[in-house]
């Protein structure tokens, strides 16, 4: 099929590459000229595994091309994704949709003949229906079935998710855009990949409430870790416990300092907004939203608390800036709002992330940028672990001692059992454990 990818960014370009791998015909557009050049020589403007790779393969195929020439590229297209960026509007919170709306337009002055377009954006509930208006207002004698078709790829992993999801959204109002949309996805069908037609709405707030969810599943167990702390529980046995119930599943109850990135704060942001236009306030989503803003200062607060109540002066190595691993995705990442906490107390900051700091260095001043981790504890009076790159999971406690100015280790994401911190003469501070009690969990779970 002869598919054309409106936007070249994260989703567009993982997205355009997999279909062209799958063996359709696509045209990824941009108009980043810059952007566009950079692809054609074969450079990835972002950090994904495998991407650079998949995109080579296919480009030397002839299945994959990159232009910033929006008309030709829709008017032989059969199938045309808006794939463009949807972030929260400044001010009210409101996704900004003012990109989508300029893809609508652009596209309805090129269309030619019957067209499948469809929003792979992730927008509110009712986006479709505006995509819809604005291309019959633009272009009258156009013959277009408008759908929604919701991207869930996790950045890190958004190959594997394409190819193998759990589920194929697809919202559609026009019957005649069922078939398409089938044979677009047939190698997955083929593969057993369930296909999922609902209406067009429905499938809007299928995304946003799958990433609701995921986000008050994050928030609750920092909260839960935040008891165990006051009660001398263990977290992890506790999310264990929960996890293996199987209503409830062991995913995203991994405690830490909060949930960031490119999707779940502007989702659930949105969809708040959302909630409170339709006059149906979504309650618990405002709650998590709030939570975990303040959760994300508040570990900068436990980094100082650890130092003795003040860091004026010292020196704190930081290791990890992603806000996941096995990205460079810095968006909203919780070390922004902590190294400004250490940083408003009068630390100096040191910090240490394998693909992170080119875009660190573009959103947080002031800092000093490590050529690895052991370069990082150099000098610290206390090491934070933020992000749990592979890298750092098996760290040489006693180098990092010897260069240290204090042996103080956060270790945010309970990577590190306790007995062989101190064992290495740390001490040591982890989220929602106390005592011996968070080696266990780290023993059951090797059986």
């Amino acid at each position: 099929m002869r598919i054309t990818m409106i936007g070249s960014g994260y989703v567009g370009l993982v997205s355009g590459a997999c279909f062209a791998d799958f063996g359709h015909d696509v045209v990824c557009v941009d108009l980043d000229d810059k952007k566009i050049a950079a692809l054609g020589r074969g450079e990835i403007p972002i950090f994904e595994p495998g991407l650079d790779r998949l995109v080579a393969d296919n480009v030397a195929a002839g299945r994959l091309r990159f232009t910033t020439q929006l008309a030709p590229a829709v008017a032989d297209a059969q199938v045309v994704f808006i794939a463009v960026g949807t972030p929260s509007r400044r001010g009210d919170g409101h996704a900004d949709l003012s990109y989508v709306h300029a893809a609508a337009a652009d596209i309805a002055r090129a269309l030619s003949g019957f067209t499948v377009v469809v929003t792979k954006s992730t927008v509110p509930v009712g986006t479709g229906d505006e995509v819809e208006r604005i291309i019959a207002e633009t272009n009258p004698d156009a013959d277009v079935a408008v759908v929604s078709n919701p991207e869930f790829l996790r950045e890190g992993a958004a190959i594997e998710d394409f190819k193998r999801p759990d589920r194929i959204v697809i919202g559609l109002e026009d019957e005649r855009a069922r078939e398409l949309m089938t044979e677009v996805y047939r190698p997955l069908y083929l593969n057993q990949a369930p296909l999922l037609f609902t209406g067009r709405r429905t499938a809007e707030l299928i995304k946003y409430a799958g990433n609701a969810f995921l986000a008050m599943k994050i928030t609750f167990i920092n909260e839960i870790a935040d008891l165990c702390e006051k009660t001398g529980a263990n977290v992890q046995e506790v999310a264990r416990g929960i996890g293996l119930d199987k209503r409830i599943g062991s995913k995203f109850l991994n405690a830490g300092p909060g949930y960031g990135g490119s999707c779940f704060p502007k989702d659930t942001l949105a969809l708040v907004k959302t909630g409170q236009d339709h006059e149906s306030p979504l309650r618990l989503i405002e709650a998590t939203v709030a939570v975990n803003d303040q959760r994300k200062r508040a570990m900068g607060r436990r980094v100082i608390a650890a130092l003795g109540g003040s860091v004026r002066g010292k020196t704190i190595g930081v290791l990890g800036l992603t806000f996941k691993p096995n990205t460079d995705d810095m968006r909203e990442a919780p070390s922004i709002a902590i190294i400004q906490a250490l940083q408003d107390a009068g630390a100096r900051i040191k910090a240490y992330d394998p693909e992170g700091m080119g875009m660190a260095r573009t959103l947080i001043e002031g800092i000093d940028y490590a050529s690895d981790a052991y370069d990082a504890a150099a000098g610290a009076h206390c090491l934070v672990l933020i992000t749990e790159w592979n890298q750092f999971r098996s760290l040489d406690m006693k180098r990092l001692k010897a260069t240290m100015a204090a042996p103080n280790f956060v270790d945010l994401r309970n990577v590190y059992r306790r007995r062989e911190l101190e064992a290495a003469g740390f001490a040591y501070h982890s989220i929602g454990r106390s005592g011996d009690g968070d080696d266990q969990v780290r023993e059951i779970a090797a059986e």
